[in-house]
């Protein structure tokens, strides 16, 4: 699909959030050029073609309370990594599982699973209860704890709006 660049600009508005208000794709419509029914209907279009694959709500976990953020990774057999990633991914405490290259001999990890929670004992008990729940006592695995947030946005793909680079 070769976008256009109301596409992109539409890209670049809603990559950030949509307006809290009562219709935001109107409120979008207006930033961009466009009407609310033609928004919708480009979001759509980008979505049916895979160029949006995914329209959801993003929550601020540290803001909602939840402090104690960890990266527990795991050395997984090449053979099963894949398998056991998946299983890891469904499980509703992991709100990101992935699998990276090994780095030896400093680096044995494979699999990367974040889980956040209010405070690190609830952190560390949700990642015994992962170990447990999927047979996870064979492999070496650590834990990493967030000791500080530097930022946390999205990756922007859209072309910048004149407003936005100070032109307007």
């Amino acid at each position: 699909m070769e976008l256009s660049d109301s596409d992109h600009a539409l890209i670049s508005v809603i990559a950030s959030g949509l307006p809290l208000v009562e219709r935001p794709y109107r409120a979008v419509g207006e930033m961009v050029g466009m009407d609310e029914v033609e928004v919708l209907a480009r979001i759509e279009a980008l979505r049916d073609s895979g160029v949006i694959r995914r329209f959801g709500v993003i929550v601020r976990h540290h803001e909602l309370g939840f402090r104690a953020n960890a990266m527990a990774v795991w050395d997984i057999p090449d053979t099963e990594v894949g398998e056991v990633g998946h299983r890891l991914a469904g499980s509703d405490q992991v709100t990101l599982c992935y699998r990276r290259p090994r780095r030896p001999p400093v680096w044995p990890y494979n699999l990367f699973c974040m889980i956040h929670g209010r405070d690190r004992a609830t952190v560390e008990e949700t990642i015994r209860g992962l170990i447990q729940c999927h047979g996870l006592e064979t492999y070496s695995h650590t834990v990493l704890f967030s000791t500080r947030r530097f930022k946390q946005t999205g990756a922007r793909y859209g072309r910048p709006l004149a407003a936005e680079v100070g032109h307007g």
